[in-house]
C-alpha cells in the first residue's frame, strides 16, 4: 500500500516530506488538499490533523503531521537522508530547526503575503521586516556552504531538504539566488540527484491552476 502524503504544490512544508520521499524509493502517492478553497479547516480534514495544516503523511495505520517528523519516519523506513553517524544525526537536526525557526517559516509567510493576498492587504512594512530577516538566513546559509556541496556529510540529508524547501518556488519574496553563489550552486545540486522534481511537478496544485 502506498504512502499518502496530503498536500499541495504551493506549500514548501510539503516539499519537505514529498522530496525526500520521491528519492528514497519508497511507493507514495500526493493527495490535493484545496487549501486556498480551505479544505484544511473542514471536519474531515481536522479528523486527520487537529492543527489543520499540511502535510499529513498516512501509511497503513501511521498518520503523522509536521513535515520534520515526517523526515525522520523516511530515515526509519529507508535508513536514508538522517545523517551517517550519530554526530551527523545530531547536525541534520540541528539545521532543521533552524531551517523552522528562522527560514522556511519566515520564506512562507512573505511569499504569501506578497502573491497570495490581493494587492491592496499587502502589508509593505511587514513585508520589508520580513525580507530583512530573511536576507540573515540566506547569508547564513551561504556562508556554511561555501566549499560544500551539501550541509551535512558527503550527500544529501534532510538538513539540505528542509532548508531549500521555499527557495526553488518562482513567485518573488525578495530571494534571488544570484546573489548568493553557494546557495545557487547548492540548488543546482539537489536539483541533479536523480529523481529529483520541482514542487509545482512533483504535487498537485499551483498559482496557474487559479489563474
Amino acid at each position: 500500500m502506498a504512502i499518502k502524503l496530503y498536500c499541495f504544490g504551493e506549500s514548501g512544508n510539503s516539499y519537505k516530506a514529498a522530496l525526500p520521499l520521491e528519492l528514497s524509493g519508497l511507493e507514495w502517492e500526493p493527495v490535493f488538499v484545496d487549501f486556498f478553497a480551505g479544505q484544511h479547516r473542514a471536519d474531515e480534514f481536522q479528523a486527520l490533523n487537529a492543527m489543520g495544516e499540511v502535510p499529513v503523511l498516512i501509511d497503513g495505520d501511521v498518520t503523522l503531521t509536521q513535515s520534520g517528523v515526517m523526515q525522520a519516519y523516511i530515515t526509519e523506513k529507508t535508513g536514508k537522508f538522517g545523517g551517517a553517524t550519530p554526530k551527523e544525526a545530531r547536525e541534520v537536526l540541528r539545521w532543521q530547526f533552524w531551517d523552522n525557526h528562522k527560514m522556511s517559516s519566515q520564506a512562507g509567510m512573505t511569499r504569501f503575503l506578497m502573491n497570495f493576498l490581493p494587492e491592496d492587504k499587502r502589508p509593505a512594512q511587514v513585508i520589508g521586516f520580513m525580507q530583512g530577516r530573511l536576507k540573515s538566513a540566506y547569508a547564513t546559509l551561504d556562508k556554511a556552504l561555501d566549499g560544500r556541496d551539501w550541509l551535512v556529510g558527503d550527500g544529501p540529508t534532510h538538513a539540505d531538504f528542509s532548508c531549500c524547501s521555499y527557495l526553488y518556488y518562482p513567485e518573488p519574496f525578495g530571494f534571488d539566488r544570484k546573489v548568493w553563489p553557494n546557495i545557487d550552486r547548492w540548488l543546482d545540486g539537489i536539483a541533479a540527484l536523480p529523481g529529483w522534481k520541482h514542487p509545482y511537478d512533483l504535487m498537485p496544485g499551483s498559482p496557474a491552476d487559479r489563474a
